[in-house]
Parts: C-alpha cells; structure tokens; sequence
C-alpha cells in the first residue's frame, strides 16, 4: 500500500480534526480516511450552503 499522498500540514490539521494520532493517519488505508472526511464534513456547517439557503429565501416570489 502506498502512502497518502497529502501534505504534512494538511495531514497535521486532519491529525488534530481527527483526533488520532498523526502516525495513525499516515497509515491509514485511504478508503477509511475518506470516510472519516465525509463524517467530518457532515459534522461542521457549510457556509457556502448556508449562504445559497438564504439568496433562495430572497428570491422567492411573493404572492
């Protein structure tokens, strides 16, 4: 298996997110790590979704 090919300070941030150790990172297979990225992601608000929610709300026709 080959090593992840992410940068150290990308892998140091995703260590911290995480809450595991970076060694545990880099030995990660990357089909667990993309799932724990997905568990991330569902976990901390887009704003840019939050944004497009609220040009909706503002362009709705009033009746």
């Amino acid at each position: 298996m080959k090593p992840l090919q992410i940068s150290a300070e990308t892998a140091q941030k995703l260590a911290k997110q995480l809450n595991i150790p970076l060694e545990h990172l880099m030995h990660m297979p990357q089909h667990i790590l993309l799932q724990k990225m997905a568990e991330l992601a569902k976990q901390i608000p887009d704003p840019a979704s939050d944004s497009e929610a609220a040009d909706s709300k503002k362009q709705e026709p009033h009746s």
